[in-house]
């Protein structure tokens, strides 16, 4: 297969789009979260479980880096796929598939953490458990898709060039 081959095959690849935008809202959700976690503006009611217990904030806060670390790679990884960093970062616009796969990885560790977490506590709150089960399983099907589609291929366009 060529290299041209290659690429125009990586770029039809099935739910790609579907994945970048569930990686952009996540990672935007993400930040989001910190935000207005660390601004201490969610209120009780809407908190988890025991959310006034220092012990418990102490494990909540606990994943602020991992979290930090899943957006900005993400983010990243989604602008370099782009190509949106401008003509100086063309060089590093390789990197958009480790960077994509690392992201993810962080992105399911948070949701395996939590989920882990929870099923030890014995909360079973769905308010909790579905958009960490999101968290951890979305990340695997991704994962999943872009070493099947993309493993192969170092550059792999989010869209086609004009007049092609």
């Amino acid at each position: 297969m060529s290299a041209a081959t290659d690429t125009e095959s990586a770029t039809r690849a099935p739910c790609l789009t579907g994945i970048k935008t569930a990686m952009l809202v996540t990672d935007l959700g993400f930040l989001l979260y910190w935000s207005v976690a660390l601004l201490a503006l969610i209120p009780a009611e809407y908190a988890y479980k025991d959310y006034d217990d220092p012990v418990m904030s102490d494990w909540n806060y606990s994943f602020l880096p991992l979290d930090t670390a899943a957006s900005v790679t993400g983010l990243l990884s989604l602008a370099l796929s782009r190509g949106a960093l401008g003509r100086r970062a063309h060089r590093h616009r390789p990197l958009w598939l480790p960077l994509m796969l690392v992201s993810l990885t962080l992105t399911s560790t948070a949701g395996l953490q939590a989920v882990v977490f929870w099923a030890l506590r014995g909360d079973w709150s769905p308010t909790w458990w579905i958009p960490n089960l999101a968290l951890l399983l979305f990340p695997v099907y991704a994962i999943t898709v872009l070493l099947r589609h993309g493993g192969t291929t170092t550059h792999w366009p989010a869209r086609r060039q004009p007049g092609r």
